[in-house]
């Protein structure tokens, strides 16, 4: 991992995904203020418009985009991709983007859900999932890599890094999800250790790779951050509610070619 510092931004990367310029970015170095201090790209969450779009100003600017080019799509926790070939697609319900233009920056919002981005580099293709639990089980990371194949890239060419998400230390879960896994996932036994009483601390980055490792990909990693514990660095839903927070900043992965 290294690490970039731009007008106070402070970005992680994985060497995996170079040449793709790509980040995830943390809280630091935005305009927001409370709660949502700083760098807050979440357009539906209560903080300030204006403020928000400063935010999404600086994050493309690092990635050296317009700011109409800065896409993001309207996250709802499925399966679904959409191929980015005109920008802006503001309001697409999807959870996954997939691009071969040059010119544009794919965002992933999140906080605490995994932030998954994806590149071939001999094909000159990119993608970005946004995968919480229900996404991921759904199978959107290998919707993610099935459609980058149908624009044209190898599966043993494909990278994908999931940054800053929830870990298993963090991730309490009831017997009611446990058994929805189960049921859907027989191997997902794996990725529960018993907690207290009847509820579970569920592995969701071990899930992910295990799911992307059967996929064929060339090479697929986390970068090890959790967001629920580092609440300087970064935003967490589940943090948020056991705090009784009103509301919550969003995180932004970010790649182009």
């Amino acid at each position: 991992t290294t690490w970039v510092f731009l007008m106070t931004l402070e970005i992680l990367t994985s060497d995996a995904l170079a040449p793709a310029k790509h980040g995830f970015f943390t809280r630091r170095g935005g305009a927001s203020s409370g709660i949502f201090k700083s760098l807050n790209c979440g357009q539906g969450s209560t903080d300030q418009t204006e403020v928000v779009t400063i935010n999404r100003a600086r994050v493309a600017e690092a990635m050296n985009v317009d700011a109409t080019n800065l896409i993001s799509i309207h996250q709802v926790h499925s399966a679904d991709v959409v191929v980015v070939d005109q920008a802006p697609i503001k309001g697409t319900k999807a959870d996954g983007m997939v691009t071969k233009r040059e010119d544009v920056a794919l965002g992933i919002l999140t906080a605490d859900c995994q932030p998954v981005l994806f590149h071939d580099p001999k094909a000159r293709i990119i993608g970005a999932a946004h995968a919480g639990w229900k996404g991921a089980l759904n199978g959107v990371l290998e919707a993610v890599i099935d459609t980058m194949v149908e624009q044209g890239a190898h599966h043993e060419d494909i990278t994908a890094v999931i940054g800053p998400t929830i870990s298993q230390d963090a991730y309490e879960v009831g017997p009611e999800f446990h058994q929805r896994f189960l049921e859907l996932d027989a191997e997902s036994a794996g990725f529960f250790e018993s907690g207290q009483g009847d509820r579970f601390q569920f592995d969701l980055p071990g899930f992910s790779l295990n799911r992307l490792a059967k996929t064929g990909i060339n090479h697929a990693e986390w970068l090890g951050f959790c967001t629920y514990s580092d609440p300087d660095r970064f935003f967490s839903y589940r943090r948020s509610t056991h705090e009784k927070q009103a509301d919550y900043g969003r995180l932004i992965a970010a790649i182009r070619l």
